[in-house]
């Protein structure tokens, strides 16, 4: 028996390329004709706003200091309650 065991090593190698493809059209698919991304982008937009809406008091500071740590995006729409 050869103490050599490099030769016992086989390489594998797999291209996911062509499974990456194949999912990705098996997603967009599944999606469906209807799908708008646009919307989509725009009716989250406007969940985040009405989320972040209303603040009470302590609620803004809090949300005021996630902006200030770059945590949170400054909402344009953000309003303490009055």
């Amino acid at each position: 028996m050869s103490q050599d065991i490099s030769s016992a090593h086989t390489v594998f190698e797999i291209d996911l390329t062509l499974e990456e493809t194949r999912r990705r059209a098996a997603v967009v698919t599944a999606l469906g004709p209807d799908w708008d991304p646009l919307a989509v982008m725009r009716g989250e937009e406007e969940a985040y706003d009405l989320l972040y809406s209303g603040l009470d008091e302590r609620q803004q500071e809090i949300y005021d200091m996630l902006v200030a740590a770059e945590v949170l995006p400054r909402r344009r729409s953000v309003h303490a309650a009055d």
